[in-house]
């Protein structure tokens, strides 16, 4: 790959939008109702500390918790990242 195709494509990876940390939180939080954190947490294989940082959006939630959400709740994952679908 060329110098300019490299630097274009770094250009083009900058530019793209963030997810919203702190929206991708409140919608596990609104999908974890009256659950304990404790309990969330233990089913995707996490420590109640992490899920409270990504619910809060202090840290970007990994693949695997995003994945254990869509499927025990039955979201898509673009609504858990952007609110789009369901």
């Amino acid at each position: 790959m060329g110098i300019t195709r490299k630097l274009k494509r770094k250009m083009s990876l900058r530019n793209k939008p963030k997810p919203d940390l702190k929206e991708i939180g409140l919608r596990i939080r609104g999908l974890r109702g009256d659950m304990r954190q404790e309990e969330l947490a233990s089913q995707l294989g996490v420590s109640q500390g992490q899920l409270s940082k990504v619910e809060r959006g202090k840290v970007a939630p990994t693949f695997e918790i995003l994945l254990g959400v869509a499927t025990k709740f039955g979201k898509s994952l673009d609504w858990i990242v952007r609110g789009d679908g369901n």
